[in-house]
């Protein structure tokens, strides 16, 4: 239950009843009506622009708008108190009687409260990490990865239709880098002497057991031969072998794609060609000679005749080139036919996850897009910043096992899965993100990860304690949702159960605004009402969640806790972090 979007439809519909008896016009827009909670709790428990949303529709002065539709609201049930605030705004505070039945209504629906239909079922295409598979996973992919996974999850909580995708780079210069790379290493397996690896290829050691493979599959068929007899086999066979090494790591965080869609069969079956005549028919590639660049000129420029997309027309800088001064196909022409592919398969809801040095890419795939869908499809970019290693403050030293870089799958070793993906996901994509050691595994408020954890173990606890203290109580969910919640009148714990209530509309603003991290704020925030409620215990022990000599108290209590734990646990599985029984 959203009790926000339940009172914007009460509102809606008493304006629809206004209208309808000629208080107000008819034919209002009502599509930008919202009800929320106001900033200042002091105000109530939900706020509504209505009035201040049809000033100019209705030619009516904001506060008589307002005083029609607070008659209305005043006869709700559930409505305690409606008051008119400033030009127009109108405040609306529930009975208590409405707020303390939302524990059972958590308790019921358990990790699925804080589902919707609001995607439709509605297509969703997510495509993150997308890694060049020339090696293992670090760091700076980290962040991407679970951010792409994290919002997949919380887009089909909402009920989108999602696919989790990862588009394998594998038809670059970067490949034929890694075929080379490995061919030393086969050489190696051989019984040759490699004393360094040849500057411009790939020095780490995970290449090593690939090139032991390759030896044990073919021999020393390769050996003396010259490159272009071997390149093609030893590219697709270390391809294949970094793919599965990236498909380990990405396990170590618990993410899994669905599609991993190669650029390779772009080249090799004709899909840019085709992509790239579609646009040709629309009229939107030309032959032109482009502007130099602002600046400093690169070494390689040179002003010619060039095949490009009119990109222009849809929102870029400038257009952009299709093919390269050697006739291959620019990078960009395969994101083209790419996404061209994406537009065939029904998606017209796209998300990229990128790091932010793509930044600069973002407009010419996005004008795509709209091209090749005539407008119908869109395509969100989502740029991730890098991640800064800390130890206590300080640059964190690490092994480098993989030759020049700290792997992802290091730190998960070390620190273990759930801080990693939670630690990923307490600051927005784009924000900069440090990921100090000490502090993320430290035990204590100001780690959040441990701070809302801790919170689900606390519970688990207090469940155990109350059973022992009343010999036979039962409290499981079924039981629990007969406690009398009338008994939960401390204001401390009625802002608690409003929080909670807050929850589906929390995962619904954070879906639509691509924001997993609001979630991980949401619950820190909803840990710390509920470590406060408890330490309010220590000092006073009327409020305290087990009463010695007050069983129905206690019950209705644990009722209330047991429905924060159902939102811990569901807003972790968002995050994909595992709720913890014991700390």
């Amino acid at each position: 239950m959203n009790i926000f979007k339940d009172f914007q439809k009460n509102i809606e519909g008493i304006i629809l009843s206004l209208s309808e008896s000629g208080k107000l016009p008819k034919g209002l827009d009502l599509g930008n009506i919202t009800a929320e909670a106001p900033r200042d709790a002091s105000h109530g428990d939900i706020a509504t622009n209505a009035a201040m949303v049809l000033v100019k529709q209705a030619n009516m002065k904001p506060r008589d708008i307002a005083e029609l539709i607070a008659a209305s609201l005043r006869e709700i049930d559930d409505v305690d108190n409606v008051e008119i605030a400033g030009p127009g705004f109108i405040n609306i505070r529930l009975n208590d009687a409405f707020i303390q039945n939302q524990v059972s209504s958590i308790i019921e629906q358990g990790i699925d409260y804080g589902r919707s239909d609001y995607g439709k079922a509605e297509k969703v295409n997510v495509e993150y990490v997308s890694v060049n598979p020339t090696g293992p996973l670090h760091v700076g992919h980290c962040r991407g990865a679970v951010f792409g996974d994290a919002l997949a999850t919380l887009l089909d909580h909402v009920g989108y239709d999602v696919t989790r995708e990862y588009y394998i780079n594998d038809a670059g210069g970067q490949i034929d880098v890694l075929a080379r790379s490995t061919y030393i290493r086969y050489l190696e397996a051989l019984g040759e002497k490699i004393d360094e690896i040849p500057e411009g290829l790939y020095p780490g050691k995970y290449l090593i057991p690939v090139g032991k493979a390759l030896a044990k599959t073919y021999g020393d068929k390769w050996k003396g031969k010259d490159e272009s007899v071997w390149l093609y086999t030893i590219r697709a066979f270390a391809t294949n072998a970094m793919m599965g090494l990236i498909r380990e790591d990405l396990e170590t965080l618990g993410i899994r794609h669905e599609i991993f869609f190669s650029e390779l069969t772009l080249h090799e079956n004709g899909g840019i060609d085709k992509a790239l005549e579609h646009l040709k028919e629309k009229g939107l590639i030309y032959t032109g000679v482009l502007e130099a660049p602002k600046g400093k000129l690169p070494d390689d420029w040179e002003e010619r005749p060039q095949t490009l997309f009119k990109s222009t027309l849809f929102g870029d800088d400038v257009d952009r080139a299709l093919k390269k001064s050697d006739g291959s196909w620019t990078y960009f022409a395969a994101d083209v036919a790419y996404h061209s592919d994406k537009v065939d398969r029904g998606f017209n809801k796209m998300i990229d996850v990128w790091g932010a040095d793509h930044g600069g890419y973002v407009k010419r795939v996005q004008s795509a897009v709209k091209a090749l869908s005539d407008g119908k499809a869109e395509l969100d970019v989502r740029l991730c910043q890098m991640v800064k290693l800390l130890r206590s403050g300080d640059p964190a030293k690490m092994s480098k096992r993989s030759g020049n870089f700290v792997t992802l799958r290091d730190i998960v070793e070390e620190v273990g899965k759930d801080v990693v993906r939670f630690i990923m996901l307490t600051r927005k994509n784009d924000a900069s993100l440090d990921f100090d050691f000490a502090k993320v595994t430290e035990q204590s408020k100001d780690n959040p990860v441990f701070y809302v954890q801790y919170g689900h173990a606390r519970v688990s606890s207090v469940l155990k304690k109350a059973a022992e203290a009343f010999s036979g109580m039962d409290v499981s969910d079924k039981a629990l949702m007969t406690a009398d919640l009338s008994l939960l009148s401390d204001e401390s714990e009625l802002q608690l159960i409003k929080t909670m209530a807050n929850w589906p509309r929390v995962v619904e603003s954070a879906a639509i605004a691509h924001e997993p991290h609001r979630i991980s704020y949401y619950l820190y925030d909803l840990a710390s009402e509920f470590h406060t409620l408890w330490s309010k215990g220590n000092d006073r022990l009327d409020l305290r969640f087990i009463i010695d000599d007050n069983e129905a108290l206690t019950f209705s209590r644990l009722a209330m806790i047991k429905a924060f734990s159902k939102i811990i646990a569901a807003g972790l599985n968002i995050l994909g972090v595992e709720p913890v029984e014991e700390m």
